[in-house]
């Protein structure tokens, strides 16, 4: 049997938060490759292999100069292309192919993106849309943690909300959630999963919003949730209320709030992955103290979600043999997993091409 890695390398992962990016060297570890980021004088985003061509010791243990990265061992640098451009040590001077490997790096959404796969075929325009993040008639707060799980668990548990019900019930849960069948449409890029809960009350964490948003309570409303995965990693979650019967099924959102979920999640290695997440309002956008309240209010939903995936990860640790039990629910998450296996083996076939080992 054929054996395949569990992500695709051609795809763009977000390897931080650009706040997080600056002059000092950053180790990531993506798609078991260690990667060193750091900008460059001019701002711009560099990434580069880590680890130095002379003992292998990670660069991102090094220091900048100027626009090059300089090993902490024994001084070679390397300039933003991967280039040595020096041997302090050596009188030799760097041959024409001494260089690491650099990646195509793109700034966007807020997130620093890192191509992995055959850097030709580096796209900016795939990269996934999550332009609420630094949209200006959009408040978002943005967070990350590390997980130590699969990332394709992180896909299923955000395709498949009706585990609000019993994770999030002081928050965002509701019984109407695991009542109320998905709708599921799919393409070979992306999922759709859509959830509209009419006349129900407002969860706490999301009724507190539509006072603030429209200065109004509901003991009745229509409740949204719809779900967009884009492979290999990126889903988007557009939520809100409005109060029952004014229009919010038919189309007509003015008299609720829209909230969009943003999340992308970048594989370090099978048992271990970097979720990046947000959530983003259309209403007292220039609130910061609201904007801090919400961040705070996400972080705590998303701890209790990390305390699940972690003990679920162990327990497939502990039972190899055993396959997961796919519910009804689990339709949208499982059209995602289908999508991310297609990339990985059409990656894996193109690789044989190339490599000569089957015609084209």
């Amino acid at each position: 049997m054929v054996q395949y890695p569990n992500f695709p390398l051609s795809a763009w992962y977000a390897a931080g938060w650009a706040d997080a990016i600056g002059r000092i060297p950053s180790p990531r570890m993506i798609c078991h490759k260690p990667i060193v980021l750091y900008r460059k004088l001019d701002g711009s985003a560099v990434a580069l292999e880590d680890a130095c061509l002379h003992r292998l010791l990670p660069l991102s243990m090094g220091r900048i100069e100027g626009d090059t990265l300089v090993c902490g061992y024994h001084g070679m640098a390397f300039d933003s292309t991967g280039l040595c451009v020096r041997i302090p040590t050596s009188r030799e001077r760097p041959s024409s192919g001494s260089r690491v490997r650099s990646y195509p790096v793109v700034e966007r959404h807020g997130l620093i993106w890192v191509w992995l796969g055959d850097a030709a075929i580096a796209d900016p325009k795939s990269i996934p849309d999550l332009h609420w993040a630094d949209d200006p008639a959009w408040a978002s707060s943005l967070s990350h943690i590390e997980l130590k799980c699969d990332f394709r668990l992180v896909i299923d548990n955000l395709m498949d909300l009706t585990h609000e019900t019993f994770v999030h019930a002081s928050s965002i849960g509701h019984e109407k959630i695991t009542e109320v069948p998905m709708k599921v449409e799919h393409d070979d890029k992306s999922v759709t999963a859509s959830r509209w809960m009419i006349d129900c009350d407002g969860p706490p964490f999301m009724a507190r919003q539509l006072r603030l948003a429209r200065d109004l309570s509901a003991s009745h409303v229509d409740r949204w949730q719809v779900i967009r995965f884009e492979a290999p990693t990126t889903i988007v979650i557009d939520v809100g209320l409005c109060p029952t019967g004014m229009g919010a099924p038919e189309g007509d959102r003015s008299k609720g709030f829209n909230g969009r979920v943003l999340n992308t999640v970048t594989p370090q290695s099978d048992g271990r992955c970097d979720y990046f997440f947000g959530y983003a309002r259309d209403f007292c956008i220039s609130d910061a103290n609201l904007t801090a309240e919400l961040r705070a209010g996400v972080i705590k939903i998303f701890s209790e979600d990390k305390a699940i995936l972690e003990a679920q990860q162990k327990s497939l640790d502990l039972h190899p043999d055993r396959r997961l039990l796919n519910l009804g629910p689990d339709s949208g998450s499982m059209w995602a997993r289908r999508i991310i296996k297609r990339m990985i083996q059409a990656e894996a076939g193109s690789a044989r091409i190339r490599a000569g080992t089957v015609k084209a």
